[in-house]
Parts: C-alpha cells; structure tokens; sequence
C-alpha cells in the first residue's frame, strides 16, 4: 500500500455552536487534495479524536470520503486505548471504503510491548485494511519501540508507522530493522527531511493545510537527489513548523486556518482557544510567510467554492 508523501492530519471543522461543520469538512478536504496532499489523516490528534464521538467519527470518514473520491488516500484514526474498539471502529472504516487506518499507541493504560505487540496484532487480524502505526509516547505515555515494531512489520496489513517520538535514533532503529517497502513517515513537520535522511517516506503533516504544495517540493526535490534545495525548502517552512505548535496542536492551526477565512470554529474543550500572546506570535509569522495576503485574494474564495 501505497500512502503517497504527504499526508495531511486534517483538522475538524466545528460550528460556532461546537458541532461537526461537515460542509466545511468536505470542503476542506477538496483543497487540500488540490493543494499537495497525497492523503488525509481523518480524526487523529490534530482532527481531536478524543472529543469526537465514534458517530461523529464515522460519518466524517464517509463525508471526507465522498469528497475526494478516488483522488487521494483517506486514512482513519480508528486506534484507542480498548482493543475492541479499535477493532470494531477499523471494521467501520473498512465498511465505509477507506484506504487506510492510523492506529495510535494505547493510551493511559501504559501496556508492556506484549501487550503492544497483541494489540496492533489483533486489529490487522480482524480486517484487511493497511495499517499505520503511530508513536507518539509525549501523547500516550509508551513508546512503541523499534524491535516490537519490526514484529509487527512481518503481518501483512501493517504497512506503516508515523514516528512521533522526535529521537532520530529510533527512526534509524526501525529503519535498520524493518523492509524497505515498510514505510516510515515523520509526525512532526520539522523532522521531515532529518527522516528522508534516514530512508522515511514522507510526513503525516499539519503544515500541509498551508503549505502542502512546498511540503511537497521539499520530499520530492530530496528524492531526486537535490539535497540543498530540499535543505532551501526545509529552512525557509521551519518558522511555520514551529509556531504551529506555540501551544498545543490543532489550537494553532486551527487558529491559523480561522485568519485565512476558514470556517473551522474553536476547539472543543478541554483545549482552549489560543492566547493572545501566542495569536500575535502567529499572525506575524503567517505574515512574514505570506499565508495571509491569499485570504485577501481568489485562493480561499475558490476553495469556499470548490
């Protein structure tokens, strides 16, 4: 399976009253797929899955779904902390005709890699859709390490994992450890050409909502051997990489999508809006970048459309 190199972890649209604002998920969804996502990562951390209802999950999975058609991957957050309902919300994804399912580490419960190893094992088992793990221990408390993930490279539907841990030598681990053909992703912007480096594929992205087709010309110019302009690229986005994550993810993407005339509403609680301090922060470097002279412009109106 073939995830593509950007994959975008995309943002859920909310009302001013707090519900799912599915015609701007939809809408959403298309630019991002004219705009350099290969795929889009439905309700995971940055499209705040823990306060999203499985229903409200589901249906998401189908709108996004409806929406870019055959024209990128769509990949479930369908991972929790219970088995079961990892397995029964996979089973879902399957039904709805998703290309894929992110499967995050247990959280809270702080399993042994056994019980890692188990888990993951019986999620694949129980459908034929292609896995993607995800570690991310600053979010879950364990870390998926690379010996148990090399394991659960050997079953057939475990074709990825979104390395989240930002230490280089567990990506080298994995990487010396698993095929070639099993694919590395960074889950953080920033990491993006540190883990091309060490043999990734691309990133699971939150950038991307403002910056995919530049995330694109980064991986793609490394690809093809042109290391400096990769380098060009990565030094000239890492100002937005890092203001994105001035407080916790999705609040300052959310935020930063809001400035450019997306109708993406606030965060649900317990994440609270961005602070002033951080919005100025924001606001400038958006400025700086560029990313706010086309919400005056045809872009976001032809998205709106779209």
């Amino acid at each position: 399976m073939n995830f593509g190199r950007v994959l975008t972890a995309m943002v859920t649209p909310f009302t001013e009253e707090g519900e799912i604002n599915y015609d701007e998920a939809a809408r959403l969804a298309d630019y991002l797929v004219t705009h350099g996502s290969d795929g889009l990562v439905v309700c995971g951390t940055t499209g705040e899955s823990p306060t999203l209802s499985w229903q409200e999950e589901y249906e998401l999975f189908r709108v996004v779904r409806e929406a870019v058609g055959g024209r990128a991957k769509v990949i479930a957050g369908t991972g929790s902390n219970s088995t079961r309902e990892a397995i029964e919300a996979t089973k879902k994804a399957a039904q709805l005709g998703l290309d894929g399912s992110l499967q995050v580490v247990p959280y809270y419960n702080k399993p042994s890699q056994a019980g890692l190893y188990e888990h993951f094992k019986a999620i694949a088992q129980a459908s034929d859709l292609p896995i993607m793990l995800y570690n991310i221990p600053g979010r879950t408390g364990v870390s998926l390490q690379p010996e148990t993930v090399a394991k659960l490279a050997e079953l057939e539907t475990i074709v990825a994992i979104k390395e989240a841990s930002g230490l280089m030598d567990v990506v080298s681990e994995i990487r010396r450890l698993t095929p070639l053909h099993f694919s590395i992703y960074s889950g953080d912007d920033s990491l993006t050409l540190p883990i091309l480096s060490l043999g990734g594929r691309g990133v699971v992205s939150v950038a991307s909502h403002l910056v995919g087709p530049q995330l694109q010309e980064l991986i793609q110019s490394y690809a093809k051997g042109q290391h400096e302009q990769a380098l060009a690229y990565h030094l000239r986005l890492l100002p937005l990489f890092k203001v994105l994550f001035i407080e916790t993810n999705p609040v300052p993407i959310k935020a930063a999508l809001a400035m450019q005339g997306w109708q993406v509403g606030q965060v649900r609680s317990p994440l609270a809006p961005l602070q002033a301090n951080s919005l100025q922060t924001l606001r400038q470097v958006l400025q700086e970048m560029g990313l706010l002279e086309e919400a005056q412009g045809s872009k976001p109106a032809a998205a709106k459309a779209s």
